[in-house]
């Protein structure tokens, strides 16, 4: 039997994406997030509007969505509460985080060049997806104190890299199958 809840936020986690952008000193940022959703040659990624992942796509209108395999969660985990933003803001300074300016030196992950846009892709992902930035979508907040801090980012794939452990079918869609768990 289900039970009624009140939430002060739904948050249904999909996979982890580690976006990679590009700082305004030309730096290679590398942030998880699992609010992503696709349709088509689209994704939608919904941030908090004031965190630099988001800042650095709505500047340069480009991306790298790396998705990592169940295996590489330990390298994801080392970017936990940190931040490219240098003051960090006192909001995540509250929340525990931390600035780390090199996060692929610090998750493990290696930066390795894209074909269509500037951001690396993380090399040992076994999904990169270059992205450009089509739409940017603020997200009205039911409340005073989140409005204006949601934004969802539409961006188009431009390029999509696959690691031949695993396999696709057609040649206008790709169906990613996750081989062993690898």
């Amino acid at each position: 039997m289900h039970r009624v809840i009140n939430s002060a936020i739904l948050y249904f986690g999909t996979p982890v994406v580690l976006v990679s952008s590009l700082n305004k000193d030309g730096s290679a940022n590398l942030a998880p997030m699992s609010s992503a959703w696709w349709l088509g040659s689209r994704c939608v990624l919904g941030f908090g509007a004031r965190s630099k992942t988001p800042q650095n796509i709505l500047r340069t209108g480009e991306c790298v969505l790396n998705l990592p395999s169940a295996a590489q969660a330990g390298m994801v985990d080392r970017l936990a509460l940190t931040t490219a933003s240098n003051p960090v803001p006192e909001m995540k300074i509250k929340r525990g985080y931390r600035h780390e300016p090199d996060k692929f030196g610090l998750s493990g992950f290696t930066s390795t060049p894209s074909e269509r846009v500037q951001p690396p892709r993380a090399r040992e992902c076994p999904v990169h997806l270059e992205a450009t930035l089509k739409h940017a979508h603020p997200i009205a907040a039911e409340s005073d104190d989140l409005r204006g801090r949601l934004i969802a980012l539409e961006v188009q794939i431009e390029r999509v890299h696959v690691d031949p452990a695993f396999s696709w079918t057609g040649t206008r869609t790709a169906s990613i199958l996750t081989n062993g768990g690898r």
